[in-house]
């Protein structure tokens, strides 16, 4: 036992055979972003044996503020490398797996059976709702923690005798009634609060000590500096922790959502849209007119429409200081909220397609104004977000 660990090992709670207990351990982190990064720097300091690492992302600019695993040089890394890089500099004791890719419906079971303790560092509804089934079906205790803005709440689910994810959150909320982070904005240090607490609540179930996150949510409060519990509990009808009447995972975690996870591949095929669509204007001819007005395309194929010079007006409703940070040449702008009051403005015989960041607010604008006579009107899927990683990197991410 090396003296590394001489903190741990004069707490009697841990010891050498504490410490030998970590070393054995494995723990598997989903999402290596704010609540990833302090995480995994946590587990791997204290010695936890094998990391898993899952996340498909490339280390962007904006992500700084709060990812403490990163810093300026690796930006445009794929993460799971920077994170090797880094936590193998802090620790090469601890062996790192990594999985350059999304969590799906055809690997989940596969990564998450590896492992002892899994955590849930996603900003996706999808995939933690794919995250937490597949810990269910497979037996692995799952500590899931949120954030937003100035809030943040974790808690361990997925146990023996404890309640899962989806008794406490039957149902995923309506699309866009939630903003992420990107949209919503995130005070920096408040993942990394949430994030030592997951790392905490894995070291205290693999060593069997203390009293875990288990039928209680603890919720977090930045700027009031508070914490509260709230006790949870299993619901007797779930079919996936109480019953077991679920066997298998569902076939597709985007349509249970209603809309796509934030890295785009967390359901059966990635491919679902805010409104069930799968990518372009399938049907529609160049000019843009169909048998049935597509309700949505992705940037590759709007690209191809903005090439061939279709006449179309791009409805940007993003807030003006998103727009400074990157736009699309030629859109309009109006904010999602002077929408109702300046639709006016807009022409009811060209397709109008409605970008945002990602795509949720857009797809909700986009049903306003079908609702308000538009016919013509079809959602940017991925939004600006994913323009700039398919079609033109010169558009600034953040």
């Amino acid at each position: 036992m090396t003296s590394r660990y001489a903190r741990h090992l004069v707490l009697p709670q841990v010891g050498p055979e504490g410490q030998a207990a970590l070393g054995r351990a494995r723990v598997l982190v989903v999402g290596v972003g704010g609540l990833g990064s302090p995480a995994a720097l946590y587990l791997a300091a204290a010695g936890v044996g094998t990391l898993g690492l899952v996340d498909h992302d490339t280390v962007a600019l904006h992500n700084l503020q709060r990812q403490v695993l990163f810093d300026t040089p690796s930006v445009g890394t794929p993460k799971t490398a920077a994170a090797r890089a880094r936590l193998e500099a802090l620790n090469p004791e601890v062996r790192i797996d990594t999985w350059q890719t999304a969590l799906t419906r055809a690997n989940a079971r596969g990564i998450v059976a590896d492992y002892d303790v899994v955590l849930d560092c996603t900003d996706a509804f999808a995939t933690r709702y794919l995250l937490n089934d597949a810990c269910v079906l497979e037996g692995k205790p799952l500590v899931q923690a949120s954030v937003h803005r100035f809030e943040g709440r974790i808690s361990v689910y997925a146990t023996a005798d404890g309640p899962c994810y989806r008794c406490v959150h039957p149902e995923p909320p309506a699309p866009g009634t939630v903003a992420d982070c990107a949209t919503g904005g995130v005070l920096g240090v408040l993942p990394g609060t949430l994030g030592a607490l997951q790392a905490t609540e894995a070291i205290k179930l693999l060593l069997g000590i203390g009293t875990p996150l288990v039928g209680r949510l603890l919720l977090v409060d930045a700027l009031g500096a508070q914490m509260h519990e709230v006790a949870i509990a299993r619901n007797a009808a779930c079919a996936w922790c109480a019953t077991r009447a679920q066997t298998e995972l569902l076939a597709d975690y985007e349509a249970f959502c209603g809309a796509p996870s934030a890295n785009g591949t967390s359901g059966a095929n990635g491919t679902s849209g805010a409104n069930g669509a799968t990518g372009a204007a399938r049907g529609a001819t160049a000019g843009g007119s169909a048998t049935e007005m597509p309700r949505a395309i992705d940037p590759e194929a709007l690209s191809v429409r903005l090439a061939k010079g279709d006449p179309l007006v791009v409805l940007d409703v993003r807030e003006g200081w998103e727009v400074e940070v990157a736009a699309l040449d030629g859109s309009t702008h109006i904010p999602m909220a002077e929408v109702p009051r300046r639709h006016g403005e807009l022409p009811r015989d060209r397709d109008i397609v409605v970008l945002c960041h990602h795509g949720m607010r857009s797809a909700m604008v986009a049903e306003y104004l079908r609702s308000a006579g538009f016919d013509r009107v079809i959602n940017l899927t991925g939004g600006i977000d994913r323009w700039s990683v398919t079609v033109d990197r010169s558009v600034s991410r953040y």
